[in-house]
């Protein structure tokens, strides 16, 4: 049991979970989904599904995070921006609108554990636990947007508000496209965005 093991079932949890939603992936599905020994879980996980959520959460928060920094720094804030929404696109019809997002799932869906009934209170504190690792990740984001914004000299609070509207509106239309098995929300929302984007800094949009 090696620790590509351990990365490979915190990858599969999110993935499963950007598709099914927190209660709907269970531990045995992700020794499923990712082909490794059942073993695996007590031995990488012991603090089980709980934990291996909140891994996933933070794994997912951490790529996105790493990619929209480098598409933002190295493209700037436009071009970056349309790189985010390509991957989005791309998630979206590589896995024929199955896969959303497992940031988001945490942040709608109300943990109920495997073993024990609704409303108990370690169900409840990992619930908790759970939106205070989405809350960190959707922080996350919109800070790299933020820093990128003021880079191309926009003001800081106009920097913060523009940040959380890209957020919430990707995060939002991923929703949108999943249910209509299409990606012209997306096609729609990119375009109002970088009018917005384009109009604040300044420049004309293309």
């Amino acid at each position: 049991m090696t620790s590509t093991t351990r990365d490979k079932m915190i990858a599969g949890a999110a993935d499963l979970m950007s598709r099914r939603g927190v209660n709907a992936t269970s531990m045995r599905d992700v020794v499923r989904h990712t082909a490794t020994p059942r073993g695996s879980i007590g031995h990488h996980f012991p603090d089980g599904k709980p934990q291996l959520l909140a891994e996933a959460v933070r794994f997912a928060g951490q790529r996105v995070s790493v990619r929209l920094d480098k598409a933002l720094s190295e493209l700037g804030v436009i071009a970056g921006f349309r790189a985010l929404v390509a991957s989005w696109r791309r998630r979206l019809e590589t896995t024929q609108f199955e896969a959303g997002c497992p940031v988001l799932a945490v942040a709608v869906d109300h943990y109920v554990g495997e073993t024990s009934d609704k409303g108990d209170a370690r169900d409840e504190a990992t619930q908790q636990h759970l939106l205070d690792l989405a809350h960190d990740v959707f922080t996350d984001w919109q800070q790299v947007m933020l820093l990128a914004l003021k880079r191309e000299g926009l003001a800081a609070a106009r920097a913060t508000r523009l940040a959380t509207l890209v957020v919430a509106v990707i995060e939002g239309t991923v929703a949108l496209c999943r249910a209509a098995r299409s990606t012209q929300p997306l096609d729609h929302a990119q375009q109002e965005l970088e009018l917005i984007l384009s109009e604040a800094l300044g420049r004309k949009a293309e």
